[in-house]
């Protein structure tokens, strides 16, 4: 097993994208590449990919930034494995790989938000001692 940090010009990209899709079934790859350098381009998102047997089997978008209510903070956007690999310590390493990627940029907090009917997730953010700390609202800006 092994991770990597993968940047949009990565030749690994569809790789990532064909994990990704499990969890943002939404974009096209085409969508998802345009949107991954968008976020690439103008902060801190960023990329890992786990791969196992030389297939890329979970990534994990992320970025590093502070704010006034977190301080400096590792917030993770994306943590996905295929799925015929969950339960089989992917995520987990993951989560381990971010977490000391937070240590080492000076965090003090690893935050994510996970849909509300995602329990599957929750209990694996549970057993990675994650605490539910707030509400996540948003607000649609269509008319």
């Amino acid at each position: 097993m092994r991770i990597v940090e993968v940047d949009p010009d990565d030749e690994r990209v569809g790789d990532v994208y064909g994990v990704m899709i499990h969890l943002r079934d939404h974009l096209s790859e085409d969508e998802f590449r345009r949107l991954f350098r968008d976020a690439f381009d103008e902060g801190p998102y960023r990329i890992a990919a786990l791969y196992d047997d030389e297939r890329c089997r979970a990534v994990a978008g992320y970025r590093i930034f502070t704010n006034l209510v977190s301080g400096k903070h590792l917030y993770v956007d994306d943590l996905v494995s295929v799925p015929d690999g969950r339960s089989k310590g992917y995520g987990k390493a993951l989560n381990d790989y971010l977490a000391a990627k937070a240590r080492t940029a000076g965090c003090t907090t690893i935050q994510l938000d996970s849909a509300v009917h995602r329990a599957d997730a929750h209990r694996f953010y549970f057993r990675e001692r994650y605490r539910i700390s707030a509400f996540h609202f948003d607000r649609s800006l269509d008319r």
